[in-house]
């Protein structure tokens, strides 16, 4: 089937979107309000750019609730900071992010609804999650604004927090340990990252080699 782009409603295009790019590593971002109050959100539009500088970029769809403002409040508080952490998401916490995702009333905290305990950041203001095996706090590197109130937020990484469990003296980090999820299609699908093969790189002599035992078979 050939579809093109323009034909469709955002709505139709993000169907489809989610429902072929999987699975999609997630970001639980935390960031402070202008009270200083906790906020957690997580987006699935979201991934690594560049080891140097180390950026990660998020997509954060417009604000659909009725309150007047035009972005959601992550985007709002990333942009008056300047600060943020993605923290990674493990099998244990699938619930409690999910619990992050609900249209809670204003002041009202994920922290405190999700029972997540904030970790001190070393050089952002903004805590992470203890939680998570995973958290990368950020600095915002740059912000483009996208039709429909959306944002396209670049953070670069300025710490890294790692879980012990998952990681050795020489940087070998055990996917395992991390346990990691990722979104799927619809609703409220998702996967978990032990589920893998590896396929190792090769020369054009490698390469060839190869084509000529598949051949053979």
């Amino acid at each position: 089937m050939d579809i093109a782009a323009l034909e469709l409603s955002p709505d139709r295009i993000y169907k489809l979107l989610v429902s072929t790019v999987m699975p999609r590593p997630i970001a639980l971002v935390s960031t402070l309000n202008e009270d200083g109050g906790l906020n957690a959100a997580p987006f699935s539009f979201f991934n690594v750019f560049s080891n140097a500088p180390p950026l990660l970029v998020v997509g954060i769809e417009g604000n659909k609730r009725a309150d007047g403002q035009s972005h959601k409040d992550t985007a709002r508080n990333i942009i008056a900071r300047g600060e943020f952490v993605v923290n990674l998401v493990s099998y244990a916490m699938a619930l409690p992010m999910v619990a992050c995702a609900i249209d809670f009333p204003a002041g009202v905290s994920e922290f405190d609804q999700a029972g997540f305990t904030p970790r001190p950041s070393k050089q952002v203001a903004v805590p992470g999650i203890a939680e998570s095996p995973v958290s990368f706090e950020c600095r915002l590197f740059s912000t483009v604004s996208l039709p429909f109130n959306r944002s396209l937020v670049t953070g670069e990484i300025v710490h890294l927090h790692v879980a012990d469990s998952a990681i050795d003296d020489k940087l070998h980090v055990d996917p395992d340990a991390l346990d990691l999820i990722g979104r799927m299609h619809g609703g409220g699908w998702y996967t978990r990252t032990r589920d893998r093969f590896e396929v190792a790189r090769m020369t054009p002599a490698e390469w060839q080699a190869r084509k000529r035992q598949v051949g053979d078979k």
